[in-house]
């Protein structure tokens, strides 16, 4: 899960990384734009990213799975802007709860690293 992220953890492999990194921007985004379905998610997170973060279906949508699963996100069936039967997503009490957390320890460790990069000796 978050092992970069977590009090006295360890890294375990990239992919764990990677993980929490992606589950904290779905998270995030979903809380700034409200319910969104999967393909608006990527989209979003392409935009902000100006094209760097290209997420395949294959990657967003077990990532989406595992925060529903965990509680943080609720799927409810709707039609999309193209009236297309999409799952939309938006974060739970405890999905708020666990962003505030992640954005908490996220700025910490940012502030770690940029004090590692910038420091001399």
């Amino acid at each position: 899960m978050w092992y970069l992220f977590g009090v006295a953890k360890t890294v375990q492999t990239k992919a764990d990384v990677l993980q929490g990194t992606l589950d904290l921007m779905v998270l995030r985004t979903i809380e700034a734009l409200g319910p969104l379905h999967g393909y608006a998610i990527s989209a979003r997170l392409e935009q902000v990213s100006l094209g760097a973060l290209q997420l395949n279906m294959g990657t967003l949508y077990p990532a989406l799975m595992r925060l529903e699963q965990r509680g943080l996100i609720r799927g409810n069936w709707g039609s999309s802007d193209t009236k297309r039967k999409a799952r939309f997503y938006e974060l739970t009490p405890a999905g708020r709860r666990q962003l505030e957390k992640e954005k908490q320890a996220w700025e910490r460790m940012a502030g770690i690293i940029h004090t590692l990069l910038h420091s001399e000796g």
